[in-house]
């Protein structure tokens, strides 16, 4: 796989953000019609935390709380692991593997968040790069003849 930096990766994307305040409801409904899997909770221009699909999951609805009432404070991974700008989507996706999650935030320099990088990023541009590798194997093989 091509050493895609995460500053590529995130080029031409916006930053979707939630309060700590914010109900599950209300979250869920933003990362529905943003079409995303999960929310960087902000505080102070600062990470305070995530929330993901699976936290609307398994600590909302598995748990049967009211997702009108439940603010993601309760429910949010708090202080998430992050990831420099400028460091290859490699380096995400290994933390992804080793802490067994699927989005990582992406922090500039001065520790801002700027983005937002997730598993689906990896595989989008590994699923471009086999189809082109299978049809440069179908253009190969056409020419000798197999």
């Amino acid at each position: 796989m091509p050493r895609r930096m995460i500053n590529d990766v995130l080029a031409g994307r916006k930053l979707v953000t939630a309060t700590k305040e914010m109900t599950v409801r209300a979250a869920s409904r933003l990362m529905a019609e943003q079409r995303i899997g999960a929310l960087v909770v902000v505080e102070g221009g600062r990470i305070a935390g995530i929330f993901t699909e699976r936290d609307a999951l398994n600590k909302v609805i598995a748990a049967a709380l009211d997702p009108d009432s439940t603010a993601l404070s309760s429910v949010m991974v708090s202080d998430p692991q992050t990831i420099g700008v400028d460091k290859p989507l490699a380096y995400a996706l290994y933390m992804m593997a080793e802490g067994g999650f699927r989005h990582v935030p992406v922090v500039d320099a001065g520790g801002v968040p700027i983005g937002m990088v997730s598993a689906r990023d990896a595989l989008g541009q590994d699923l471009v790069d086999f189809e082109r590798e299978l049809k440069h194997l179908e253009e190969l093989e056409g020419s000798i003849g197999y």
